[in-house]
């Protein structure tokens, strides 16, 4: 069945996780494309979350998202991934916060300048403080105001996956931002064809007929990827040292 984007052209991308020179490289790509493509249209970019951690340029990939959202020629869509959840976590109970250091944390403090802790109550304080101190005011802001969920015309963007028999309208912030079990291995469609990062296989995307699964592992396999989406027409757009078939 054909599907719709309700007469937009969309560009979705997949998990950046510090990666700032695929990012660039891969939204130059985007916009050489809209270009020949948009015929007036202004293009809606989404961004699948997870922006930081992992790699080694978080605060620079967070300011590059500050300066798009200045951009008027542009309609940008940023999701609520589970790593910001988590930094968002750390800034609120450095303690409780804690174990975000242990799976990508320390890369976005480092991209900060900001020490690693020792593990002690003190040194998490410590850096919680000293990573407010660096964090623009801007960057914040951005943070605590990313999206959790965009429909458009026949396609749903998530972060991680939905609860399969609960309508999108009344999915769990958890299960969008954390959900592999129970979704990534249904078969049947869901209410809409859903758009998401999260989980990575290698550096080929999962264009599968109900879910595109857009994340790469950027900053394992070097590549980040993105989709074009323009009515029923799918294109495949992808950044880095080596790039997957489509």
């Amino acid at each position: 069945m054909p599907r719709s984007t309700a007469g937009e052209l969309v560009y979705a991308l997949g998990d950046v996780h510090g990666c700032y020179g695929l990012m660039k490289s891969l939204l130059a790509e985007l916009a050489r494309d809209w270009a020949q493509r948009a015929a007036g249209r202004r293009p809606v970019l989404v961004f699948c979350g997870d922006y930081v951690d992992r790699g080694p340029q978080s605060a620079e990939v967070v300011q590059a998202l500050v300066h798009l959202k200045r951009r008027a020629d542009i309609d940008l869509h940023l999701l609520k991934g589970n790593h910001e959840q988590a930094l968002l976590g750390f800034l609120e109970d450095p303690v409780r916060g804690g174990p975000w250091l242990r799976f990508g944390g320390l890369a976005t403090l480092a991209s900060y300048g900001v020490a690693a802790p020792d593990g002690s109550e003190d040194s998490l304080f410590r850096a919680r403080d000293e990573l407010l101190d660096r964090m623009p005011a801007s960057h914040l802001v951005l943070l605590r105001d990313l999206e959790l969920m965009v429909t458009i015309g026949d396609f749903a963007f998530v972060h991680a996956g939905v609860r399969p028999g609960t309508p999108l309208n009344a999915q769990s912030e958890n299960d969008l931002l954390w959900l592999r079990e129970g979704f990534l291995d249904v078969e049947e469609p869901f209410e809409k064809v859903i758009v998401h990062g999260h989980t990575w296989l290698d550096e080929r995307p999962q264009l599968l007929p109900n879910r595109l699964g857009l994340d790469t592992g950027a900053y394992a396999t070097g590549v980040l990827s993105a989709v074009r989406l323009d009515g029923d027409d799918l294109g495949l757009m992808q950044a880095g040292r080596q790039r997957a078939a489509a």
